[in-house]
This record gives C-alpha cells, sequence and structure tokens, in this order.
C-alpha cells in the first residue's frame, strides 16, 4: 500500500511528463521565442534531429508508467536525467523557468527516495550476477562454440 503523499507526487509527476511529452509530437502549447544563448542551445539540440523525439517519446513513455503506476523505478530512473538537464537548463540559461524546475526535481527526489528499495540493488558497488545468469552463461557458450 503506496502512501498519499507518494500518490500525488507520482500522478503529479506522471501528468507533467505525459502532458510535455505529447506535447513533443502534437505541439498542442505555443512555443515562446528564444534569443540568445536559449537559441543556440536549443537550435543546436534540435539540429540533430533525434533528441528531441528521442526525449518526448522517453517522457511520455514515463509519464504514462507513472500514470498508471507501472514500472514506477524504471519511470524514475528514465526520468532523472531528463530532469537533471531541466534544472541545469534553467539554472545557466532561463532562470525564470528555475521554480518548476526545482519542484519537478523535488517531486522526483521524493519519488526515488519512496520507492528506495526498488533503487538498493542498482546502488551496490560490487554487484554479483544472479545465479540463474551464471547457469544460463555455459549453456550459451556451448552453442555459440558449435
Amino acid at each position: 500500500m503506496t502512501s498519499k503523499p507518494a500518490t500525488i507526487a507520482r500522478i503529479l509527476l506522471g501528468l507533467v511528463f505525459f502532458f510535455f511529452g505529447l506535447n513533443g509530437f502534437l505541439h498542442f502549447l505555443p512555443q515562446p521565442p528564444m534569443e540568445g544563448a536559449v537559441a543556440q542551445f536549443t537550435g543546436g539540440l534540435f539540429a540533430g534531429r533525434y533528441l528531441f523525439p528521442l526525449m518526448a517519446a522517453a517522457q511520455t513513455l514515463a509519464g504514462a508508467a507513472l500514470l498508471l503506476r507501472r514500472f514506477v523505478p524504471l519511470a524514475l530512473a528514465v526520468l532523472a536525467p531528463i530532469i537533471v538537464n531541466i534544472v541545469g537548463f534553467h539554472l545557466f540559461l532561463q532562470p525564470a523557468g528555475l521554480p518548476i524546475a526545482s519542484l519537478v526535481a523535488a517531486l522526483e527526489i521524493y519519488l526515488a527516495w519512496s520507492y528506495r528499495d526498488a533503487f538498493r540493488p542498482m546502488l551496490r558497488a560490487r554487484p554479483e550476477p544472479s545465479l540463474e545468469a551464471a547457469r544460463v552463461r555455459p549453456v550459451l557458450e556451448a552453442r555459440a562454440a558449435r
């Protein structure tokens, strides 16, 4: 059973990323004119032609996962580097958006803490492969040798 604050945070974060992820495909929010370093940075990313669709897809899928309460730790792991970049963008290039970026980061951190047990195995310094993987490896190597 999850706590009410974690449920509220999960739904809020899910709505933010599902909504803005869809906007990356459907363009229903008008884009304000960009100038200076913001225009150069965004123009450079846009010129690559793959990053914005990739981010929109990741945001939409992760937002949907959060809203549906499916694969929540995976969704949080996918969103973490996106949120770091959002905060960095607003910290260094567009400070007016920093309050919202900080709120999104706070929701992410709170949810990561709430789901910390799911991240515990990922944070081991020297993890060992599972016994199942150790049993499958010789079989795969024998097949490859044939």
